[in-house]
């Protein structure tokens, strides 16, 4: 396996050379002896190609593109398969690549698997003031299943701030230093999150928006702590043959820097920026317009309708089956969203809103369609769409609404989520065929580092509804599964399509990027 990486992320590299003028017949590099598909409209296949100056120039059978390019390198693929370079339409690089410099808690098993591990990373820890960041810890993965409180935290590190993120980044324990430094008391209340106290006393949880009172307190990282972040989550990205990233809710300061970075060369990543929900990036952004490099793309905007079901913050339309009491709760008023989209109708910018719940996603629909009303090609998207109440899947089709779903999601969740659900609600769940059928296109993606950045395990959840583990035995919730080449598609020209780039990223077409024709492993 690491041999293909090797030959993956070197095919990839090949294929980003800088521009020069060449005859027409000279090729930088031609591959033969190969399996490509182009995922054009045909789902077409071709043995060889070549290429120049980080384009195709043509696809075709061995004798066609040997015979009629030269070239100083060619390769004969051995019968492998090259496939588009994969697109992941819905990810936090940036945040993916700062939580490579933090404690990493993805598979712990047990709250005191994390104390542990934090023994061992505090000494190592780089955030001015003494802070302790970690991430990736989900109490669902444990034994005892109940979230943790701070207490052994706070006998741990008395003197040094500790905010630790859940998984899906939506729920957050600190210990007793870090909420003093934020101000946090008992019956402390906020719009859009949850403070947790149990007998009068800080429990050190922190739901949706409560975590940001705390990591507002956490310095901000210097400009060579970011670059080490993203050149790390680059490196790991081409490995994985993923050659463009949607990066979702970022800050115009930070694509700024992304930007830079891509300039001098250091960023050869390809980035799709959603600027997140703030006044000042609304500012920045508005009066400037789209902005459009080759490697730089910023026309839409994050925003939050609920949190996750995972830590029971997903806006339900009736009460979470498992905790009778609670709905979870939407981030903003209402009131919000239509704001947002009324904005946005008037802009060339896209919406692009996360929604988990039944009732997060129905009202963010109906805010889409007061201002879209009917089909158009504004390709407005709603992230993650993972419980969406039956009558609801039209709303899609009607006003052109286009899903963006992470696979992985649905076989991470799958071993509780009918106990958030109940049965019948979580048919509606992670419905990826059904979300398909409305417009006849959507676009796949990761969400990492809330999952694995790997795009084989996208496809195989998208295609077998399994785990990496092959469970469950003829896969999850098997009538939603996609085709292989659905998937293909959504990993590819489709999610290409859903940041208005298909014209640059299908394989089939001389003169576009090869972002394509990653070797992967068969």
């Amino acid at each position: 396996m690491t041999k293909h990486f090797k030959w993956m992320t070197g095919a990839c590299l090949l294929l980003m050379a800088a521009w020069s003028c060449k005859p027409s017949n000279q090729a930088d590099l031609v591959i033969f002896n190969a399996h490509i598909y182009t995922v054009d409209s045909a789902f077409s296949t071709a043995s060889a190609m070549a290429v120049r100056d980080g384009r195709i120039l043509a696809l075709g059978s061995d004798d066609e593109i040997k015979n009629k390019f030269k070239s100083n390198q060619e390769v004969d693929a051995g019968g492998q398969y090259i496939y588009p370079g994969f697109i992941d339409a819905h990810c936090h690089f940036l945040g993916y690549g700062m939580g490579l410099q933090t404690a990493d808690l993805v598979g712990t098993d047990s709250w005191e698997a994390i104390l542990d591990t934090l023994k061992n990373f505090a000494p190592r820890a780089k955030v001015p003031g003494g802070w302790i960041i970690g991430r990736g810890w989900d109490q669902n993965d444990w034994a005892d299943k109940r979230f943790p409180t701070n207490d052994a935290l706070n006998k741990l590190f008395p003197d040094r701030p500790v905010l630790l993120s859940r998984i899906d980044g939506h729920a957050a324990i600190a210990n007793q230093k870090a909420l003093e430094l934020a101000g946090i008391k008992p019956g402390d209340q906020l719009t859009g999150g949850k403070i947790l106290v149990e007998n009068g006393k800080l429990t050190g949880l922190l739901i949706d928006n409560a975590i940001g009172l705390v990591g507002s307190k956490i310095p901000a990282p210097d400009a060579a702590h970011i670059r080490n972040a993203l050149l790390d989550a680059q490196r790991n990205c081409f490995a994985m043959g993923l050659t463009t990233v949607d990066d979702c809710g970022l800050d115009y300061t930070e694509v700024e820097f992304m930007d830079s970075l891509q300039k001098t060369g250091e960023l050869k990543m390809r980035v799709y920026a959603m600027l997140g929900d703030a006044k000042h990036n609304y500012d920045y952004i508005l009066p400037k317009g789209i902005v459009k490099t080759d490697r730089m793309h910023v026309r839409s905007f994050k925003v939050y309708a609920d949190g996750a079901l995972g830590s029971r913050g997903a806006c339900l339309l009736q009460p979470y089956s498992d905790h009778r009491d609670n709905y979870g709760f939407l981030l903003s008023d209402p009131e919000h969203f239509d704001s947002v989209a009324a904005v946005l109708a008037a802009s060339p910018f896209q919406m692009n809103t996360h929604a988990i719940g039944d009732s997060g996603n129905r009202t963010i629909l109906h805010a889409y369609a007061k201002h879209l009303k009917g089909q158009n090609d504004r390709r407005w998207r709603i992230e993650h769409a993972q419980v969406v109440n039956s009558a609801d899947f039209k709303l899609f089709a009607d006003n052109s609404v286009i899903p963006s779903v992470q696979p992985t999601h649905a076989t991470s969740d799958m071993y509780w989520a009918g106990d958030r659900l109940g049965k019948e609600r979580e048919k509606g769940a992670y419905a990826f065929q059904d979300l398909l059928k409305q417009n006849g296109w959507l676009a796949l993606g990761t969400d990492f580092p809330v999952e694995d950045i790997s795009p084989f395990k996208t496809f195989f959840a998208a295609v077998f509804r399994q785990d990496a583990k092959g469970y469950p035995e003829g896969g999850y919730q098997i009538e939603n599964a996609l085709t292989r080449e659905q998937a293909l598609r959504g990993m590819t020209i489709w999610a290409a399509k859903s940041n208005f780039e298909e014209t640059k990223k299908e394989v089939s077409s001389p003169g576009n990027w090869p972002t394509s024709s990653c070797w992967i492993p068969t």
